[in-house]
């Protein structure tokens, strides 16, 4: 999970100024956390606790209204509704807070099932749920040691993404887009070419669209499947507030990582 805001705070700063330069500076001044550490964290504690996801993400975000980035506009709607409903979304939202699932359930039946619930409470078309699974389900199976070979396949097999560009195509052309359908197959590109986790984070974030998701998506799962440097989660972690710290501090001591 730590990977994902890392992800996150690294592309806070690119989501509207997209770079192309695989060398780019990982944290500029002005770089924080966004509306996807806050719904990453509000889904972890979801997952911890047995508590309901769409009550939990609505109370977090409650908590950060007004985050860097900022929330989409169908999803600032169903914050400030009467009644928190479902609004058939099939945004990259759904993907970006998902990680902590693959690490906080272990077997395959229910991370799939607890990624649908934390998506459906608001993404609850088809493809939202689909981008979910997905990524949900390559951060379990990372951490469980499968290899991207065999990942990738079974992304390949169960959701239907198509992997046909290599990094450096995608980057030639790949612009703004929030879609899962059109976020999720570029990010795992990112992950499977990559060979280190911040070699991903860089991939993600160096083909521009929305940097920020694209960087938690694939920072989630590289950290899953590499492990992430010491000097990096202490970054990460210092951005963070209190409340959120200690989320991420009882996540930690529940002796979830398996490497």
């Amino acid at each position: 999970m730590l990977g994902a805001i890392l992800g996150d705070i690294v592309g806070s700063t690119y989501e509207f100024n997209n770079t192309k330069n695989y060398d780019f500076e990982l944290f500029p001044f002005g770089s924080d956390f966004t509306d996807d550490t806050v719904l990453t964290i509000a889904v972890a504690d979801a997952g911890m606790h047995q508590k309901d996801y769409g009550k939990t993400i609505h109370e977090w975000a409650m908590k950060y209204p007004n985050p860097k980035g900022a929330y989409g506009d169908s999803f600032m709607r169903w914050m400030y509704a009467d009644t928190q409903q479902p609004y058939g979304s099939f945004g990259n939202g759904s993907a970006m807070r998902v990680s902590s699932i693959g690490w906080l359930f272990n077997d395959e039946k229910t991370v799939l099932n607890e990624a649908r619930k934390s998506a459906e409470c608001t993404h609850n078309h088809p493809e939202g749920i689909k981008g979910a699974q997905a990524a949900a389900i390559a951060v379990f199976f990372a951490r469980k040691g499968k290899s991207k070979e065999f990942i990738k396949t079974y992304i390949e097999e169960n959701f239907g993404y198509i992997f046909n560009r290599n990094v450096d195509e995608i980057r030639a052309d790949y612009s703004f887009d929030v879609t899962c359908q059109g976020t999720m197959p570029e990010a795992l590109t990112c992950f499977f070419e990559s060979i280190s986790f911040e070699d991903a984070i860089r991939k993600g974030v160096s083909i521009g669209g929305d940097s920020d998701t694209i960087g938690a998506i694939v920072g989630g799962i590289a950290e899953a499947f590499y492990g992430m440097p010491k000097v990096l989660e202490e970054k990460a972690v210092s951005y963070l507030p209190k409340d959120m710290k200690a989320i991420l501090v009882e996540f930690n001591t529940r002796n979830i990582k398996e490497f």
